[in-house]
């Protein structure tokens, strides 16, 4: 099979350094297994989908050195490559699980959620779902505001996630999430969704992205075979941190790449400072993502800690 692999940045913002060298890893990835990379950008949430910004990242990625092989501007076969245009195939995967009795609908606010929920949970979705509107299914009832639509997640299946970084993500999600949201109360399809659905039609084999997600990739393996897909690999690599050891805030000063830009460095020079704070020996290479393609070792990256170069802070 050949390697697809993608990146897929959300145009709500800049790009920042963190993301850069999530897409440098991705490059790099594909390059090695002299596959293909597919870049999708993920627009759905509009109310902070910030216009421009889509044209924006594209050219902030091609001035870092990252190249990619299908795209928004470039097209390609397994199109359109904006989330926006692809509401038809997620309104279809959620029908599919909606007829199999998979889905059920969900009026519960985060605070009642986190009122009753038996066992916290510290991931992106706040704490684990109890269940509480499962058994009326997908009937009409007297909402208290508009219902999400939630999955009804299989209680005993225990879910594997390979990863080349972290090893094997083992999860019994009806226990960790519980039944988590498909479709949001005011229409937007979830992430969790929209990026399996497009990453089963769109044939990806390996998913590189920051570690900050490896929590979700159980859920989207579990959802993408009950689609009757083939779920991706997974490579999670170290979040590049500030200086101070904290998570990359979007809006710290001189994280962005444009504001590299405007500080008078190049693409280059920013990709070598980005390899060389994950592997020291490459960091005066000409072509950064030939470089970590050439010498990349997931397992290197398992535990490691790794902060924005002083010369880009």
């Amino acid at each position: 099979m050949t390697y697809r692999g993608r990146f897929a940045p959300s145009p709500t913002g800049d790009l920042h350094l963190g993301s850069a060298a999530a897409a440098l890893f991705c490059a790099a990835a594909a390059r090695r297994a002299r596959g293909r990379l597919v870049l999708r950008m993920e627009d759905l949430d509009g109310p902070r989908v910030i216009p421009g910004k889509d044209a924006a990242i594209l050219a902030d990625l091609r001035w870092l050195g990252v190249a990619w092989d299908e795209g928004p501007d470039v097209g390609g076969d397994a199109g359109p490559y904006v989330q926006s245009a692809r509401h038809a195939r997620y309104e279809a995967a959620l029908a599919e699980l909606a007829a199999r009795g998979l889905t059920y609908l969900c009026d519960c606010s985060r605070a009642e959620i986190a009122r009753v929920a038996s066992a916290p949970h510290a991931g992106e979705e706040g704490p684990r779902y109890p269940g509480t509107c499962r058994a009326h299914g997908m009937r009409a009832r007297a909402f208290k505001r508009p219902p999400a639509v939630r999955l009804a997640v299989p209680e005993d299946t225990v879910i594997e996630a390979h990863d080349a970084v972290l090893g094997t993500l083992r999860e019994r999600v009806a226990e960790v999430t519980g039944d988590f949201v498909l479709r949001r109360g005011d229409g937007v399809f979830a992430y969790q969704l929209a990026v399996v659905v497009d990453d089963v039609a769109m044939g990806v084999t390996e998913v590189v992205r920051g570690a900050d997600l490896a929590s979700s990739a159980p859920r989207q393996v579990l959802l993408a075979r009950l689609l009757g897909g083939d779920p991706p690999s997974f490579a999670h690599v170290p979040l590049l941190l500030g200086a101070d050891g904290a998570r990359l805030a979007k809006r710290a000063p001189r994280m962005t790449l444009a504001e590299q830009r405007a500080a008078g460095r190049t693409g280059p020079q920013v990709a070598r400072a980005i390899v060389r704070a994950y592997a020291h020996e490459l960091g005066e290479a000409v072509d950064p993502v030939a470089a970590l393609a050439g010498a990349l070792d997931w397992s290197r990256l398992a535990g490691l800690t790794v902060r924005v170069p002083a010369e880009l802070g």
